[in-house]
């Protein structure tokens, strides 16, 4: 969606029981109360973090017994302090809601600010930012910034940068914006369920004199999320997850759940002791749930086809289209009755634009490209891998919309929706 029309980021400074020695991180959750009851429980040292401020010392506190961080405040090292550098400030939450896909058919995802995809982020290139952010859910989480040169403590990746943020606890990223261009962020724990909830959004990095827009004088932005969704898998285990994290924050903040019922170790030489000890690993022969989310459902910003917003230009006009694959497929974006330049990739300048009419993008890939206003008409972009352009099996759909012409005069053909060809 255009820049315009996004939501503004508000700123501001029933389960069966399963043996615990192997099972997957969803038949955990369900089995979580075993733990305190029955097993080998592995030592940790240290005490409670008390609701507060919280500076977290070396090592995680996920080794410690009752971190129960309801209400704690946690400032990781590494940054500038609030008195050392302008930060702009933002706020931040997980939540969690039901959302609307295309009419009739809705999911339940953690969200960030309760929209999918989250806010978008416009800054300037070395703007020092602050995201305090808020876990209103039952589940942990964390931010990566993906493309951004963050400090390490700041770079959202459990259990190697920082611990998960936990239900309660708000948790604040510092860090300086760079490199400029095309980025954006997502939830680095339990990935493959929370990409399943499109738990992302983009963060612009403009620069005072920007390149592309020297070469190309641009009049609109659109940044547009690419993403997939099974349905039917993520609600499944959402629901797993979330009658298991009741009984697994309780057990934490009582001391009795142990790091090995998380699959939690210190260093590689405690899991082979672990292992040598009798634990099974929940990869293994026999442990392992197969359960791989296999998508009926594509969108641009969290809309599938006819749900999704047109793109809009006039004769005579640039437009600037920011392209972020969210998702874990490919996507092959086509537009007709245009060839575009391609300006950037992963969010850097290309050193020379590419003419094309069709951008790929692998998982994790950003590509902005660049429309000129010279065909008036009503012109198909979608996903030339026409899998993605269907709604549960049904064409048309998915990750398609229009790039419509504000100043068409007489039209010979008014465009009609179609919903089953």
């Amino acid at each position: 969606m255009s820049e315009k029309s996004k939501s503004p980021l508000p700123a501001g400074d029933a389960e069966a029981d399963t043996p615990a020695s192997g099972p997957t991180r969803r038949a955990l959750l369900r089995s979580a109360a075993v733990a305190a009851t029955g097993g080998a429980l592995m030592g940790v040292a240290g005490g409670a973090a008390r609701a507060g401020e919280y500076q977290p010392a070396q090592g995680s506190m996920m080794f410690m017994k009752g971190h129960n961080m309801i209400g704690a405040r946690t400032n990781p090292p590494g940054a500038p302090g609030d008195h050392e550098v302008p930060y702009r400030s933002f706020d931040m939450s997980f939540d969690m809601m039901e959302h609307e896909l295309v009419p009739g058919v809705s999911l339940p995802v953690f969200a960030f600010n309760k929209q999918v995809p989250g806010p978008l982020f416009r800054v300037q290139e070395n703007d020092w930012v602050k995201v305090n952010v808020t876990n209103n859910t039952e589940e942990m989480h964390t931010i990566h910034w993906h493309g951004l040169d963050v400090i390490y403590t700041m770079d959202g990746v459990p259990m190697v940068t920082q611990d998960p943020i936990h239900p309660g606890e708000t948790f604040v990223y510092r860090f300086q914006a760079r490199p400029a261009g095309t980025r954006f962020y997502h939830c680095h724990w339990s990935t493959p369920l929370h990409m399943m909830s499109a738990l992302h959004g983009a963060f612009i990095i403009d620069q005072a004199d920007d390149p592309v827009r020297k070469m190309f004088p641009y009049t609109r932005d659109y940044t547009l999320m690419l993403e997939a969704f099974d349905v039917n898998w993520s609600r499944k285990h959402i629901n797993e997850v979330l009658g298991g994290m009741k009984r697994v924050n309780k057990l934490m903040a009582m001391g009795k759940l142990d790091p090995i019922t998380h699959g939690f170790f210190r260093d590689y030489d405690e899991f082979q002791a672990a292992i040598a000890d009798g634990w099974t690993p929940p990869y293994t022969r026999g442990a392992a749930e197969r359960s791989t989310p296999e998508p009926e459902f594509f969108a641009i910003n969290g809309k599938c086809y006819p749900a999704t917003e047109k793109l809009l230009i006039k004769q005579g006009e640039y437009i600037r289209i920011r392209l972020i694959n969210g998702g874990f497929l490919s996507h092959h974006m086509h537009l007709h009755g245009h060839n575009f330049w391609q300006v950037a990739e992963d969010g850097n300048p290309l050193p020379e634009p590419k003419r094309l009419n069709t951008v790929s993008l692998f998982p994790g890939k950003t590509a902005d490209i660049i429309v000129y206003g010279d065909n008036p008409g009503f012109w198909t972009f979608h996903d030339h891998d026409v899998r993605r352009v269907m709604n549960n099996g049904i064409y048309p759909g998915g990750m398609l919309t229009l790039l419509e012409y504000e100043d068409m005069g007489d039209v010979p053909y008014v465009p009609s929706i179609a919903i089953n060809e």
